[in-house]
Order: structure tokens, then sequence, then C-alpha cells
């Protein structure tokens, strides 16, 4: 009798761009994955499978297993979940039935908010940290397009120690084509994410263009000065960003000729919701309560996109 232990069962909240992407792959790779969808998602995925798309290799997952929050009855040992910073709260509720004792939950949101609702709702002992990298989107017929090279993934316990469920889970996402990482050092790496991400979606929102586009108006030193507004909220925090990530990201926002702009503008320029409230108000409403001085470009930014979201909610 093999002692070793038993797969782990993984529920994929969501089978959009980056739920898609990651829970499909694990599911090529020969994961025990289901993905919790809503019921146009599931018919759909029963007709036509899961499919990506991408320059990492293509896949195709003809009968994905998948549930509906109607259907979900049985818990999990993993939920990963990568929706949208305003649908936590539907999410939430969709897959708490998935949620057992030993579940770890695995978010893969912007920001931080999140965990505080995750923490209340479940109990922070379930609660991963975890962020990825990957620009993905869903074409007209469903398809997981991969938009460049690269998909990453990093996770840990918040308080940076190495534990057995760390473990199984690096073990579970191991060779599934994207690049997975156990990270003890995983809040520093949220907060690096958003700083970044919080810089160049405010930029590349309030100017309403790409990097390469702002560099050659004379924008540069705005992005810089946002980006330096970001890092000293992480700071004071208590998770400054590293040296070599500063230098990197003060390099993508100042790029000449980089087509380089944030999901966020392309949400606006579609008409979408945003994650505003999640990524730019929180990040103030945070540099607040640590006494920091008022930013400059900061409230700038979330008047800009507070604006937006009233007049779309007024054009219904």
């Amino acid at each position: 009798m093999s002692d070793a232990p038993a797969p782990l069962r993984i529920l994929v909240v969501g089978a959009g761009a980056t739920g898609g992407y990651f829970g499909g792959r694990l599911a090529a790779a020969g994961r025990d994955v289901t993905f919790l969808v809503r019921p146009a998602r599931a018919a759909r995925l029963a007709r036509d499978g899961l499919a990506i798309r991408s320059p990492r290799g293509d896949a195709r997952i003809a009968a994905p297993a998948h549930v509906t929050a109607a259907t979900l009855t049985d818990p999990f040992d993993l939920v990963l979940l990568s929706c949208k910073a305003y649908d936590l709260d539907a999410a939430m509720a969709d897959f708490a039935p998935a949620v057992a004792e030993r579940t770890a939950i695995l978010p893969l949101l912007n920001g931080m908010r999140h965990l505080d609702a995750l923490d209340a709702r479940f109990g922070a002992a379930r609660v991963l940290g975890g962020t990825c990298a990957i620009s993905a989107a869903l074409d007209g017929d469903g398809t997981i397009v991969h938009l460049n090279d690269l998909h990453s993934l990093s996770f840990g316990e918040r308080d940076g120690r190495p534990s057995a469920r760390i473990a199984a889970i690096a073990a579970a996402l191991r060779g599934a084509v994207f690049d997975a990482r156990a990270s003890e050092a995983i809040l520093r790496d949220m907060w690096e994410k958003w700083v970044f991400l919080a810089a160049l979606a405010g930029i590349t929102c309030l100017l309403r263009a790409a990097v390469g586009d702002i560099v050659a108006a004379g924008g540069g030193g705005l992005a810089l000065a946002l980006l330096e507004e970001c890092r000293e909220t992480a700071a004071a925090a208590g998770f400054a960003p590293r040296e070599a990530f500063m230098a990197h990201a003060a390099a993508m926002l100042s790029a000449a000729g980089s087509g380089f702009t944030a999901s966020m503008l392309r949400d606006i320029e579609r008409g979408g919701r945003i994650e505003a409230d999640h990524i730019i108000a929180d990040l103030i409403r945070r540099r607040d309560a640590l006494g920091l001085p008022a930013p400059a470009l900061l409230p700038v930014v979330r008047a800009h996109l507070a604006a937006y979201e009233a007049r779309r909610v007024r054009a219904g």
C-alpha cells in the first residue's frame, strides 16, 4: 500500500481568463480540478470544453469537470480564487459549501482588501497569500487567449513559514506548464504587485494612454511620482518593496515606445466595471490610517475613476 498523500481536490472559482488559464493548465496536467461557474459558462463548457491558446502551447480539455453554485455540495482541499474584487462577496457565498475544516483558500486577487473579507468569512487560518502574473482574455467563443509568455503564480503562508499544505500545493502545481513558486514572503510579493499595478493602472487610466505615449507626451515623471506614492505606502505598512523590484517597475513605467497598459484601462475602454476601490481607494485609506502625508496624485486618480464609475452607472 502506498504512503503517498491523496491528490488534492482543487476547486477553481470561475473559468474566465485567469482562473480558466491556471485551472485549465492543471486539468490538462491531470490534476483533480473542478470549475465553479455560472450556468451560462457551464453550458458552454459542457458543449465546447475549455480551450487555451498560448505562446507557451495550446491546450484543450474536452469535458472539464464543473459545478454551479446550485450543485456544489462537496468539500475541496484547495479553493483557487481569481474573481474580480467587485464579485468577491458573491463568489464567497457561492464557494462556501466547498470549505471544510482542512480546506485552504488561495486568492489571486489584486491588492490586500480581499484578505480581510476572506478572513472574516472563513477564518484567517484557511486563507493563504497568493499572487499571479498573466495577461489573458476570453475571445468571442470563450477561448482563453494568453497574450504573452508570462504566466506565473506564487503562494505561501502569510506568516512566511513552510507548511505541509504549502508543500502539497507546490507538488500539485508542479509540472502544470505555468511557473509556480512557493514564497516565504508572500505578503511582500502581494504588496509589490499592488504598488506596481496601482501606479500602472493609475497613470494609464488617468491619461488614457499606453506607457510609451505617456512618456512621449512628457508624462514619464508623473508615472514615477505615482509609483513613489505607492512605494511609500507599502514601506509604511511594513512591506517595503525591494530595490531591484522598484528599478524594474520604474523602467517599465518609463519605457519609450512601450504599448503597455493596465487591464483597468481596457475595462474602461469597453465600458466595463473596474476595481478602482480595491486597487486605488484602499491604498489611500491605508495611507491615511498610517498617518502618511496626503499624496498629490493618488486622490486625482481616485476622483477620475470614481467619475467614470458614476457615469457608467448612470448610463445603465
